[in-house]
């Protein structure tokens, strides 16, 4: 079997929403609970297959306490690691070789893609956005629209002081 036919199968047998964009490039969308979806390529290159994941854009603030979370969840990350793009926007990144892709290789790569992109999008968005999701929550207050998707951070926009993430801790 071809790494393409790999691939695809292990796309439909898991139910995954994917298209294929030529020999070799597939654009799968793995859906989330805390980051509704997360956008994700698989790319056959000469010697691997290149996982790549677009997490949350480049942090507004507390760049130090976001890039440090980072590193240190790199260390507890199974075969793709957190990177930045030359506009500073987070990524997923990670190699598989050719001979290694199986479909349970890469339904473990993808499953740690999705559980690393979902699991700490909250905690992310706490650190890097705290000021702009706390003007957020004022002004929808203020206009009486909904805050259901806000409520994640309800007490990130009630307490006073230094920020630290509220959830999971690498």
């Amino acid at each position: 079997m071809s790494v393409d036919e790999v691939i695809k199968s292990t796309l439909d047998d898991n139910g995954l929403e994917h298209r294929q964009e030529g020999p070799g490039r597939f654009f799968v969308t793995l859906p989330g609970s805390k980051k509704l979806q997360t956008n994700c390529w698989l790319v056959v290159a000469e010697h691997a297959l290149v996982v790549e994941a677009f997490v949350c854009r480049q942090p507004d603030e507390a760049h130090e306490e976001v890039y440090r979370y980072l590193l240190r969840r790199n260390a507890k990350l199974y075969g793709v690691h957190y990177t930045l793009d030359a506009n500073g926007d987070v990524y997923l990144v990670g190699r598989i070789g050719l001979h290694a892709v199986t479909s349970e290789e890469l339904d473990r790569v993808l499953g740690q893609v999705l559980e690393a992109a979902d699991g700490d999008f909250n905690t992310l968005l706490e650190l890097g956005f705290a000021t702009a999701i706390r003007r957020e929550w004022g002004w929808r207050e203020s206009r009486g629209e909904s805050l259901a998707n806000l409520q994640p951070f309800r007490q990130l926009v009630e307490r006073e002081g230094p920020l630290e993430p509220l959830h999971d801790k690498p």
